[in-house]
């Protein structure tokens, strides 16, 4: 459904993230944000006024309106409002996680693949800069550790920190290591809400990568960060500050240059004085001008919605990251029984 040669879109659930989803749709060219659909009226009204657009109280009340729609609800109602569209045919851009089970995850995959119908998981840091800059550089990893801390907030209540933010960086990783997962790993805690607050997980591939996981939402520090180790590439990421340094072994970097072949004790020591630097080639990644990793995700998406191609993350990729996540959490909770001596 195209209006002027602008794709209609609508947004459902305009809470603290929706209202994003909103304001960048107001924002492209090639977009008609036709309405937001929210259960709190006020807060729907608020921003469908801020955004001149129109407010609707349901779902429902979209048909015939919306040529895609951004779903941004609570976990547990993603499978009722994604598969309502889906089965109309109408492309949808999902929040992660993709749902609250994978029950519901696989249902939601299966009706788009049957459908034949774009379904687009809101995995965003596929979308930060700094991260396709450094895609660019031809890796196997070998080993990958990822830090996600921040603050507690009571959006996502109805879920622990391993489907509210551990699950970007499983995302990440799966799309990395490129190989099955062997096993896993994990151990978590609760703190302050009822699900745990605090996990670590170690998740084992069968080409012999490991990742090391951590996820907080008790720390007054908000970071976000990964590492990447490969036999001859080492990068550091910062997704907040969309940089990156890249250390590469120099071809300078070999025993044959080095003639380490026959040298007594005193000539290994002097070695000590060697200049570090000319053997390893140091880059330093700062995108300039920050860009929004929301506007490229959406912007993918409705790339993908006018020329009916495959989204960079699928539904099946959403799928699969919910379920090493499920895995997690159930290594968590067999974990907690264990201490509890159950």
């Amino acid at each position: 459904m195209m209006a002027e040669g602008k794709l209609k879109i609508a947004v459902v659930g305009v809470g603290h993230l929706g209202k994003e989803h909103a304001r960048v749709y107001s924002q492209l060219p090639n977009v008609e944000l036709v309405g937001v659909v929210d259960i709190d009226e006020e807060q729907g009204r608020a921003v469908a006024k801020r955004l001149g657009t129109n407010f609707y109280s349901s779902v429902e009340e979209l048909d015939g309106k919306a040529s895609a729609v951004s779903v941004v609800v609570p976990t547990r109602a993603h499978y009722d409002v994604a598969s309502y569209f889906l089965k109309r045919g109408i492309p949808v851009m999902l929040e992660k996680p993709m749902a609250g089970d994978l029950k519901e995850a696989m249902a939601l995959d299966e009706l788009s693949v049957k459908g034949g119908t774009i379904l687009q998981v809101g995995y965003i840091e596929r979308f930060n800069p700094v991260f396709r800059a450094v895609e660019e550089y031809p890796m196997v990893p070998r080993f990958i550790e990822c830090h996600r801390l921040s603050n507690f907030n009571f959006r996502a209540k109805d879920i622990g920190v391993v489907l509210d933010l551990m699950v970007h960086d499983i995302d990440i990783i799966l799309h990395l290591a490129k190989s099955p997962v062997k096993k896993v790993e994990a151990v978590g805690t609760r703190i302050i809400s009822g699900k745990e607050d605090v996990a670590n997980a170690r998740i084992i591939f069968e080409n012999g990568c490991v990742a090391n996981v951590t996820a907080s939402r008790v720390s007054f520090r908000p970071m976000r960060k990964i590492r990447l180790f490969s036999e001859n590439v080492y990068i550091s990421l910062d997704y907040e500050g969309q940089e990156a340094i890249i250390y590469k072994k120099s071809p300078k970097l070999t025993l044959d240059s080095l003639n380490l072949e026959g040298l007594d004790a005193k000539s290994l020591i002097d070695l000590k004085d060697y200049d570090f630097g000319d053997l390893l080639e140091v880059k330093h990644i700062k995108m300039e001008n920050e860009q929004e990793p929301l506007k490229m995700e959406l912007e993918s998406f409705v790339d993908c919605v006018l020329n009916n191609s495959r989204p960079t993350v699928s539904g099946n990729e959403g799928l699969r990251a919910l379920r090493v996540a499920t895995e997690i959490l159930r290594k968590i909770e067999e974990n907690q029984r264990v201490i509890a001596g159950v």
